[in-house]
């Protein structure tokens, strides 16, 4: 469902393009900001909604322990995130132009790429915090009590 999600909110910015997605006017007026928002909720979105699809592939193939349990899923997502900012670079001097600023998004922020890579930061960093908190509240209530 979370991937799903994710998607349709993928093909929504790649419909409209990330700067012009309506609702993203919408966030722009209820947050004050002087930019369509758009972009950096499903930024946002990417490191909240995928994290726990990180977690199980670590989990499935290379289960990690300790501190990197919780360290290698944000890794993963936050890579991937700088390596789809670096492929928007790419695109954008490929197209170049107008439809290379298009595609790229920046809207005029020099710091659009950073921004980004630190909002999925932030989501996927929210989402295993929580998932760390959920996993050990369950083995706490999990363990009997002598007495």
């Amino acid at each position: 469902m979370k991937i799903t999600l994710f998607m349709i909110l993928h093909v929504i910015g790649s419909h409209y393009t990330y700067a012009e997605v309506p609702f993203g006017d919408t966030l722009q007026h209820w947050l004050g900001a002087s930019r369509n928002m758009y972009d950096r909720l499903v930024h946002f979105l990417y490191g909240l909604l995928l994290l726990p699809l990180a977690r199980e592939l670590f989990a499935a193939r290379a289960p990690p322990r300790g501190v990197w349990a919780f360290l290698l899923p944000v890794l993963f997502i936050e890579s991937n995130s700088a390596l789809f900012e670096l492929i928007e670079w790419l695109a954008a001097i490929v197209f170049g132009g107008a439809l290379g600023q298009a595609y790229l998004g920046t809207q005029g922020d020099i710091w659009d790429a950073q921004w980004d890579m630190v909002l999925a930061l932030f989501g996927a960093v929210l989402t295993q915090s929580l998932l760390f908190v959920m996993q050990r509240d369950a083995a706490t209530a999990a363990v009997p009590r002598a007495g």
